[in-house]
């Protein structure tokens, strides 16, 4: 009897391995899914701006053309450890100079690693998945141009079990489906291309949108606001909802994105600053396109139920 049970646990240990080793399997896009052409430095550039590379992979207080030297930015402090933004310069040895553009496709769009592991989710690729592949592969052509650096980013300081990447595929199973924006045809062309910027490039939910248990969105509260990563404050609601932005016109979200200055005559501060500069750098279209996105969201009041004074 105590060996049949014996055997028993070890076959279903056996199974339940092949199970897990199966449904954490990496599924990375293949070659000929990359558009045969070389990348566009110009429009990356655009997409570099609007996705905001610098904030984290720029020194902390980076200015000018000092946000062009991606070495690797602040740490991220979570609830599930520290991660460290790595070095995303061209230089061959410490950055993403050796990567092909079908390896920093597949970062961008199945949180992979060049050789399949699978990559954090404080790399925002749950964002970055709606973005079309020839997006990514002018990004991809732009971030080539900037300076090497030859600098090492620390290593994550991860707890058990958020140190073992492999079930990480479990979680992509629940929040990674690898769908590129598609444009609502009941919307206009300026709101789509507001919503692929804050939806794709922008992943402004990735601050703005509230998380559970397990790290993933809750699209229930789409841009309600939600605890700061950092475990300090608040990121407001940004929708129309109370304590959101429902006295702020179209124009007066778009003039924050290029000045920093809100209605009231204040000035944007904290992490936001780094946001508003980088959207500063983008066409005077593309601010009122994210600003028309934000007022045709649902109202949606502030996701913790206080207001912004609270």
């Amino acid at each position: 009897m105590l060996r049949r049970l014996v055997v028993a646990i070890i076959v279903l240990a056996i199974v339940g391995g092949a199970g897990f080793w199966l449904l954490t399997e990496p599924k990375p896009l293949s070659a000929a899914e990359i558009p045969d052409r070389p990348g566009d430095p110009a429009k990356g550039e655009l997409l570099f701006w609007a996705g905001g590379c610098a904030s984290c992979h720029a020194a902390p207080g980076a200015k000018g053309d000092d946000k062009l030297i991606l070495a690797g930015g602040e740490p991220i402090v979570s609830p599930f450890g520290t991660f460290h933004p790595p070095n995303i310069s061209p230089d061959k040895t410490h950055g993403i100079g050796n990567w092909s553009t079908l390896d920093f496709v597949n970062a961008m769009k199945r949180g992979l690693g060049p050789g399949g592991e699978h990559l954090y989710p404080a790399f925002p690729y749950t964002s970055y998945q709606r973005m079309p592949v020839s997006d990514i592969v002018d990004l991809k052509a732009y971030l080539d141009t900037l300076p090497p650096v030859a600098t090492d980013s620390p290593p994550h300081e991860l707890p058990f079990p958020f140190s073992i990447r492999r079930g990480l595929g479990l979680w992509k199973l629940l929040y990674l489906n690898g769908g590129t924006f598609e444009p609502d045809p009941t919307k206009s062309d300026e709101i789509n291309r507001g919503a692929y910027l804050v939806e794709g490039p922008g992943h402004c939910n990735e601050c703005h949108t509230p998380r559970n248990a397990i790290g993933g969105l809750d699209f229930t509260h789409h841009l309600a606001g939600a605890p700061n990563p950092s475990g300090q404050g608040f990121v407001p609601n940004i929708t129309g909802g109370k304590g959101g932005i429902g006295d702020w016109s179209a124009e007066d979200i778009a003039n924050f994105f290029e000045t920093g200055m809100t209605p009231d005559f204040d000035s944007v501060g904290g992490t936001m600053v780094d946001v508003q500069e980088n959207l500063a750098h983008l066409p005077a279209s593309d601010r009122a396109a994210i600003a028309a996105y934000l007022k045709d969201l649902p109202p949606l009041d502030r996701s913790d139920g206080r207001t912004a004074s609270d």
